[in-house]
């Protein structure tokens, strides 16, 4: 297996730049980190491994099942490319995974502005294990092959449909294609989750952690949704609140067969 030693390497500096989204989407290429990828039969484009990785080792092993090209990085240039304190020493590049407007479904999660990595990471996965498969972003959301966002979601970012749009597009291909639209609000005429009556094609809006929904959608929504706070918080995560959201809409859609 090769070794590479010097930053002045080709395929070192390609990776490296790989952390940045302009260059992801230039190569077409984003980057995984841990072993936890090795249980997903989706073939890498690359696996590089710490230099201490033990050639016997459970991860080397894992990794031997695909037919990509695998390499060692010195721990002083690996350090510059993990993207965790603690790392297990693999990290596996992909290729980018486009999503596709004409496979999206019935039932699908809207991110308006969601900026945070980790919450974008989170919700994706509880859409996936919610049962949901389809996200829609909306233009300057986090992007969903940020290291932070595919490593909280847990692999789930190969499960979804994922796809970014234009506020106003969105918009337009909600109320053409018949969507009902909620998005969550703290608003007077906002209803309680419990008492939401789906239609036939529902879209869910989850908005910005500090500005929320934002007034286009708000404007044109056909439902305010709130959850009630019993105790004293001030509010939800935005992460937690589509996951209390989003499991009452499975429940709901399971009773409806």
């Amino acid at each position: 297996m090769e070794l590479i030693k010097s930053k002045d390497n080709e395929f070192f500096k390609k990776v490296k730049k790989l952390k940045n989204k302009k260059y992801r989407e230039e190569f077409g290429l984003f980057l995984a980190e841990g072993k936890k990828f090795f249980d997903f039969d989706i073939e890498p484009e690359f696996i590089i491994y710490r230099e201490d990785i033990e050639w016997d080792s459970d991860i080397l092993q894992r990794g031997e099942r695909f037919n990509c090209r695998s390499l060692k990085f010195t721990d002083k240039l690996f350090k510059e490319i993990t993207s965790q304190e603690n790392s297990q020493g693999v990290i596996i590049g992909y290729k980018l995974i486009s999503g596709k407007e004409e496979k999206l479904s019935s039932d699908i999660v809207v991110l308006d502005g969601v900026s945070d990595p980790g919450n974008l990471g989170t919700i994706i996965r509880v859409a996936d294990a919610a049962g949901f498969k389809d996200i829609i972003l909306t233009k300057g959301s986090a992007d969903c092959y940020n290291e932070k966002v595919v490593r909280s979601s847990m692999g789930s970012i190969f499960n979804l449909n994922i796809l970014y749009m234009e506020k106003e597009e969105l918009l337009k291909f909600l109320k053409k294609y018949n969507y009902r639209i909620y998005t969550t609000a703290l608003d007077k005429t906002s209803i309680q989750y419990t008492d939401m009556i789906l239609s036939e094609k529902n879209a869910f809006i989850f908005g910005n952690e500090g500005n929320g929904v934002s007034e286009l959608f708000l404007d044109n929504c056909d439902e305010k949704v709130i959850i009630p706070i019993y105790g004293t918080a001030e509010s939800l995560n935005v992460a937690m609140a589509s996951g209390i959201i989003l499991y009452k809409t499975r429940e709901l859609l399971n009773k409806r067969g």
